[in-house]
């Protein structure tokens, strides 16, 4: 039987980091969960991210789903919430942080911007990122929800209205010294080539993803009990959703998290 992995985000941005996982370990089987109900995960309070994360945990448990690794494929619930739900299950989990570091190694100007969900941006795990890895660098915060509605548009309808888009770019107002722009939100490589658009190509975007991958892939190697091997009945990508997507693009199961309060921020 094959490796069950789990990848999660409050919609359908963790897509891009599953597509790496994908590349990388292409016989292991895969579930993809979207809590989209509470979508975006940047408008919600920490505890309210930790109590959907730990139902999330009780609901892979009660439906018996056997997952071996999940991966909070979101920022913003990585940021707010990640040690908290490893103190609730011994599923290994891996998160998404952002790529502050390999930016800060980039970038040829010593100046480089942090695009992401105001959650994120303002989280002390952030703040920590850049204390540890580009203290000696300047680094401009940028925050956006209405990038998360425009990923989410494009996804399913690959239509996107530009001048939407360029006008919420303009209003961000990145500083013309950035060169390399980290793209903190896993919904935002959706709009990788329209950003780069927008900066003619100028400013370098980076993401997570293939990072990610890595991560997993050395994870499963270094746990005995994820070596499993590849089976010839491996299930297709199931997807679940906690509210409705309105598309027709992927065959999505509905389901209900119930909250399972833990007061585990301090």
């Amino acid at each position: 039987m094959s490796v069950h992995i789990m990848v999660f985000d409050s919609g359908i941005g963790g897509t891009t980091v599953l597509e790496h996982i994908q590349q990388s370990i292409p016989h292991a089987q895969y579930s993809y969960f979207m809590d989209n109900a509470l979508l975006p995960y940047g408008a919600q309070s920490q505890q309210t991210i930790i109590n959907r994360l730990c139902a999330l945990v009780h609901f892979i448990k009660q439906e018996a789903l056997d997952v071996d690794l999940i991966v909070i494929a979101c920022n913003t619930a990585s940021t707010s919430a990640l040690s908290a739900v490893r103190q609730i299950t011994d599923i290994p989990i891996v998160g998404v942080v952002p790529a502050i570091k390999p930016a800060a190694q980039l970038s040829q100007s010593k100046h480089i911007g942090l695009l992401a969900t105001p959650t994120t941006v303002s989280s002390s795990y952030t703040a920590k990122l850049i204390q540890e890895h580009a203290r000696h660098i300047t680094v401009n915060l940028y925050s956006s929800v209405k990038l998360v509605s425009l990923a989410e548009q494009y996804f399913f309808t690959q239509q996107l209205d530009t001048d939407e888009l360029y006008k919420e770019l303009d209003s961000l107002e990145i500083n013309k010294e950035v060169d390399v722009l980290v793209l903190g939100c896993t919904h935002f490589p959706i709009l990788a080539k329209p950003i780069n658009a927008y900066f003619n190509s100028k400013v370098q975007l980076l993401d997570s993803g293939a990072a990610i991958a890595n991560r997993v892939s050395d994870l499963l190697s270094s746990y005995c009990g994820l070596n499993k091997k590849a089976s010839d009945t491996k299930k297709p990508l199931q997807y679940y959703a906690t509210a409705d997507i309105f598309s027709t693009k992927l065959v999505v199961k509905l389901v209900t998290l119930i909250d399972q309060v833990q007061d585990v921020l301090n």
